[in-house]
């Protein structure tokens, strides 16, 4: 019995691990505008952060979060059933690298490239979703 990890599960979790951290530049900047001790103390965690970037690395990683339980759903259930495919590896492969994009074009405030990145990890989602309902 062999426990491979499937191109969908690794992608998936290579995600994880990019959204575990994506909210370190939001932070820093909270500490340069409040302090260490009133970053961390400050009950206001909702109040927007000076620096629009940081507002918008904060919003991204937000999104991050939001698609990536959508597509880890739909990558465990491909794990599970055994239903990988050439276009779901590749699916998971474009998710991670347009959900990085994403992050990187909303915190530079780049919205006509935002827009495209996040479709194309929809389409992904799509593809995950679709190669499951195939199997029937």
């Amino acid at each position: 019995m062999t426990n491979a990890i499937s191109p969908e599960l690794y992608w998936t979790v290579l995600t994880a691990g990019l959204a575990s951290v994506l909210w370190i530049p939001y932070i820093l900047q909270r500490i340069l505008e409040l302090g260490p001790i009133a970053a961390f103390s400050d009950p206001r965690h909702d109040v927007a952060t000076k620096a629009p970037w940081a507002q918008r690395a904060k919003n991204a990683h937000t999104n991050m979060i939001e698609n990536l339980a959508v597509f880890a759903v739909l990558a465990l259930t491909i794990q599970i059933l055994g239903g990988g495919t050439a276009a779901t590896a590749l699916a998971a492969l474009l998710f991670f690298a347009s959900r990085a994009a994403h992050y990187i074009v909303y915190t530079l405030g780049l919205p006509w490239l935002r827009t495209p990145m996040f479709l194309i990890g929809f389409a992904c989602q799509l593809t995950l979703l679709f190669a499951i309902l195939a199997r029937g």
